[in-house]
């Protein structure tokens, strides 16, 4: 439950919040399965507090190693730090530590938003951070998004894995409620109630920054009980999913439209493939396509679900490129490769866009035997 208790902890941190002096450097950690929309909560979290003139980093951790939402975010101008290849609650969190460290030394932020993968447990990294020698350091509550509008194939494909993670959370919080019924919504909220009847529950669409959103950033300027030390699980092995991220440059010219055409085609073939082996999947499909001073980002959550297309300026940008990871729960690593690799080079020839695949060292992370 979170410290109501700590009265005068928190009127001295919401200061962060109201555009006074700054005490404590906060850390938040934004936590929810994949696709449950932690880029767009941080990112108008980062950008409401950014507005009050405080200095914000945020730190994305990607499972694939090439980093697809660290563009996004950093797009909007505020610092951000990417960890790729792994889950920073196990086997990066070695690498958390020295980049927070570095973070505090070298640009002194006000707030640390950490966005982990989406198959982590916040609540791990969260006390393994708290162990760091960073006396300044304050923690908010621990945030775990739930998207309403699948969660029951959450539940279904991945039960313990997403059970973990309710149970870890201080807050739960109910996103795209814009996009899912009311009567779902209930049903979501007394089954997280049920699992975690201590954390605070919110609803709200992150993307609408309505009046409960506004409630959530006002949580979050209170301090998280830090409780006992959490045993170290590992999120990867326990989740289910199967990952492969890739990057290809591409040598011909594109507009917002072929871009759009091209991303929404390559989302809808993945799709209708990995649905061949797995008809109810669930994770994150998604795309970051460059353009000269532009990007499109575009993302796919679900079997059943269709893609979300974003436009985004960028001035100044002549680099063209195009980065996909693909994180999908119970589908052999070999055949998500495949499904990726062949789809991609099939699109971009078929759109007549010519390409060319750095040399990258690739990991991949294979679950599912």
């Amino acid at each position: 439950m979170i410290g109501n208790r700590h009265k005068c902890y928190v009127a001295e941190v919401s200061q962060i919040l109201t555009g006074h002096a700054v005490i404590f450097m906060k850390v938040i950690i934004i936590g929810g399965f994949l696709g449950s929309g932690k880029t767009t909560t941080l990112l108008n979290l980062g950008k409401h507090m950014s507005g009050l003139g405080h200095r914000i980093a945020i730190i994305v951790n990607e499972i694939g190693e090439i980093g697809v939402d660290g563009d996004t975010i950093s797009s909007s101008g505020i610092v951000t730090k990417e960890l790729t290849s792994g889950c920073i609650c196990c086997t990066l969190k070695y690498d958390m530590m020295y980049t927070l460290k570095n973070l505090r030394e070298e640009f002194k932020p006000d707030v640390v938003i950490i966005e982990p993968t989406g198959i982590a447990f916040p609540k791990q990294i969260r006390d393994e951070l708290a162990q760091m020698d960073l006396p300044d350091a304050s923690f908010a509550p621990v945030v775990h998004l739930v998207d309403a509008s699948r969660f029951n194939t959450e539940v279904q494909q991945i039960p313990a894995f997403i059970t973990t993670q309710i149970k870890d959370a201080d807050v739960l919080c109910i996103n795209k409620i814009d996009i899912t019924s009311a009567e779902q919504v209930v049903s979501v909220n007394d089954f997280l109630h049920k699992l975690n009847p201590d954390a605070e529950i919110l609803q709200f669409s992150a993307r609408a920054n309505d009046e409960q959103f506004q409630k959530f950033i006002d949580i979050l300027a209170e301090e998280g009980e830090m409780g006992l030390e959490t045993e170290e699980r590992n999120s990867i092995e326990m989740s289910g999913v199967s990952t492969y991220s890739a990057e290809f440059t591409l040598l011909s010219d594109l507009d917002a439209d072929r871009a759009t055409s091209v991303s929404k085609s390559i989302l809808e073939n993945v799709k209708g493939h990995v649905q061949k082996i797995n008809p109810d999947f669930i994770g994150h499909i998604k795309i970051s396509l460059k353009f000269p001073d532009a990007m499109i980002k575009a993302s796919l959550t679900a079997s059943d679900g269709t893609p979300h297309i974003e436009l985004f300026e960028q001035n100044g940008n002549t680099q063209t490129s195009l980065k996909l990871l693909a994180a999908v729960t119970n589908v052999p690593n070999e055949k998500l490769v495949d499904i990726v690799e062949t789809v991609v080079r099939e699109k971009l020839a078929e759109k007549e866009l010519d390409f060319e695949k750095p040399e990258i060292p690739v990991r991949t992370i294979n679950i599912m035997k």
